[in-house]
């Protein structure tokens, strides 16, 4: 793609919202993120309201969530990995070009979906990872930084001393439910004109293998738009997400004619009706973790679901930024 093209985004201004409850068609403009990105998209709402291309709107809702201390799974005090290194992970994917950018397993970068973002604005490529990513990021212009908070450091010493349940080398009879810090940030927009840009990004499972990537970085798992249907994300056990390539599913499943959260129902069956290992069952044979899916579509409805009761997430019709709970298809987390 071409930068020029990328930036010419039309300058729509904000359409009042009608009033509605969740599911229900909206006016466009419409952003949705995970249920810690309050934040995220009333600033993400307020630049699409200038004319701002989706896409950049998310990244920047995005970054407040990123360098944000007190939030340990995404970007700076994200929770480490094995060894106490923090490695991030962000997708970006742009619906009027369908063109997409992404890194993994990034250290000593605060926001790595503007990094992303830069990869698709600057290269072919799509996905760059480790120290080419940092060496990318350096080129560009980003300054690196420690991202190991002393909040973080200390949690991580903590599970240092419990290494024999909590660790990721599973003995094969196992039978422990697998313990993760999964949250992660995803956010959709769509502007008044129905052009759709959408960002995920994460620190990633805590104290992961060093080098694991999740679903967050991979186009299809953590993140995808098509323009003429709408986007999808994803947050949660990532290798469930990709194992099912979720958000392409959810968004292939609003294309067959499901709305928003009974695409994201439908998904989540799948995942849990192939979930076969033991470890990763309850007693009653469900998903012990967690998945949650979301979906915007091009017109403004949007929906999700989470596979376990007691997830939410935000979102903004033009009004103001509000919670919603989810669809479930389990009660309970065990």
């Amino acid at each position: 793609m071409n930068r020029r093209t990328f930036l010419a985004a039309s300058a729509i201004p904000l359409v009042p919202a009608l009033p509605a409850v969740a599911h229900q068609a909206t006016r466009r403009p419409c952003v949705i993120s995970s249920g810690n990105g309050m934040a995220a998209i009333a600033r993400a709402m307020e630049l699409i309201a200038g004319g701002t291309d989706p896409l950049e709107a998310t990244v920047a809702g995005v970054a407040i969530v990123e360098s944000d201390p007190d939030d340990m799974s995404v970007g700076y005090g994200g929770l480490p990995n094995e060894h106490g290194v923090v490695q991030l992970d962000a997708s970006v994917m742009h619906g009027p070009t369908h063109t997409a950018g992404a890194v993994a397993a990034l250290e000593n970068i605060r926001n790595p979906a503007q990094v992303a973002l830069e990869v698709l604005k600057r290269t072919d490529h799509v996905l760059l990872v480790g120290a080419g990513a940092l060496a990318f990021a350096r080129a560009v212009g980003f300054e690196e930084q420690n991202l190991l908070t002393e909040r973080a450091r200390k949690a991580w010493l903590r599970w240092k001393a419990n290494l024999s349940r909590t660790d990721d080398w599973l003995d094969r009879d196992q039978q422990i439910e697998i313990p993760h810090t999964d949250g992660t940030i995803h956010l959709s927009a769509v502007n008044a004109a129905g052009d759709i840009g959408a960002c995920t990004s994460t620190s990633g499972l805590s104290y992961k293998l060093p080098g694991r990537v999740g679903d967050s970085p991979i186009i299809g798992a953590g993140m995808f738009v098509d323009n003429q249907v709408g986007s999808a994300g994803a947050t949660g056990r990532g290798e469930a997400v990709i194992q099912s390539a979720g958000s392409f599913a959810v968004v292939r499943a609003m294309d067959d004619g499901l709305e928003p959260t009974k695409a994201c129902l439908k998904v989540l069956t799948w995942i849990a009706d192939h979930t076969k290992r033991r470890v990763l069952l309850n007693g009653r044979g469900e998903p012990a973790f967690q998945v949650t899916l979301y979906a915007l579509r091009k017109d403004g409805v949007y929906g999700a679901a989470s596979m376990r009761k007691g997830a939410s997430y935000s979102v903004h019709e033009g009004t103001k930024p509000r919670k919603v709970r989810c669809r479930y298809l389990f009660g309970g987390s065990d």
